[in-house]
Formats: C-alpha cells, sequence, structure tokens
C-alpha cells in the first residue's frame, strides 16, 4: 500500500463520534440508517458485538463486519459502511507558526489547511523542514514535508488526520526534531519516530 502521501487523495479515516451508515444486503435487521461511533471509537453491531471504528476506512471497517459475519452467521455478506458526518477531530500545530494551539478539523483536511488555521508562517519559519507526526498502528511516525514545493504545485499537499501533530521548523530546532530531520531526510514519506 502507498503511503498517504503518495495517494492523490487518501481515504478518510473514521474517528470517534462520527455518524455512519451501515448497510448488510438482504439483511435488513443488520442494517443501520444511522450509528454513531462511540467516543472509545466503537459501534456496536448485532450478532458480532462491539468493533473497533476508529482509525479505519469505511473500506476497511466493511471488510471486517464482512468477514465477522462471515465466519458465523452469513454466507459471503455484503457489506457497505458510509460517513453520514464527520465529527471535528483535533491536531495540533506548533513551531513556527503565527498562532500555535490545538486546531478542530473534520472530513479531509490538508497539511496546507491545517496550517492556514494557525494563520500560517512566521517570518523566520523553515518551511522546508514542516514535521508531521502520526501514530499509526500504535507506533510513532513522522514524515518531513517542504511547504515551499506545496505552494508551487512541486509536491502533493498531504492529507492530515485527526491526533496528528504538525511542527513547523525554525533556526534552533533542538533535540529530537533537529536528530529526526537529520535521520529522514526523505520528504513526504513517513518513516518511524
Amino acid at each position: 500500500m502507498p503511503p498517504a502521501t503518495e495517494r492523490q487523495t487518501a481515504d478518510y479515516r473514521i474517528g470517534a463520534l462520527d455518524s455512519l451508515s451501515l448497510r448488510v444486503f438482504q439483511e435488513p435487521e443488520l442494517s443501520f440508517d444511522e450509528i454513531q461511533v462511540d467516543a472509545s471509537g466503537s459501534i456496536n453491531v448485532p450478532l458480532i458485538g462491539q468493533t473497533i471504528a476508529e482509525g479505519k476506512t469505511p473500506y476497511e471497517l466493511s471488510q471486517e463486519i464482512a468477514d465477522r459475519l462471515g465466519q458465523r452467521y452469513l454466507r459471503d455478506p455484503q457489506v457497505a459502511v458510509g460517513v453520514i458526518k464527520s465529527a471535528a477531530q483535533r491536531v495540533t500545530v506548533g513551531g513556527n507558526v503565527a498562532d500555535p494551539g490545538v486546531y478542530e478539523i473534520a472530513g479531509n483536511s490538508t497539511l496546507m489547511e491545517a496550517i492556514a488555521r494557525a494563520k500560517g508562517v512566521t517570518r523566520v519559519a523553515v518551511v522546508d523542514e514542516v514535521l508531521v507526526f502520526r501514530t499509526v498502528e500504535g507506533q510513532r511516525m513522522g514524515a518531513v514535508f517542504d511547504l515551499g514545493a506545496i505552494r508551487e504545485g512541486k509536491a502533493p499537499d498531504p492529507e492530515i488526520l485527526g491526533g496528528d501533530q504538525i511542527v513547523v521548523g525554525f533556526s534552533a530546532l533542538k533535540g529530537a526534531y533537529r536528530d529526526f530531520i537529520d535521520a529522514a531526510p526523505l520528504f513526504n514519506i513517513f518513516r518511524n519516530y
């Protein structure tokens, strides 16, 4: 599977408190026009119980529900999950931005949009050292992006997910951030941190 930054549009990841639709073909008692993801990131599906939805794409969740229903209850179930309404998710924007803080994003959001929410970068920001940290399958990952290249259309504007931490570089980056930049010279690719 290609990294999210290499895809033109990344798939939306379900978040806590999102509203979903759940359809199981020819099984109306297992289908719902609206089902809400609870605060812990789960939904309750008849016959199979609590199912973690948070962090999965609608397609991944559909496949998991179909697999679990097919193991014991239905023969070759056809399941479709859709996102009706996405709840606001939060990202942290720090470093050399005009207004660092925690910002809400809803649905698909990009790095440029998150930086804009923080009122842009400062005059002394190092725009080719923008770090995005995220947790993927329990592992902390990070990627370095070049805002200048993104603005000029030379690099894709990556999708930002709820829980991401964005740090805009500045001349005196210290400690782990400096070490990460030195160890990960490739742009636009998430690596272990």
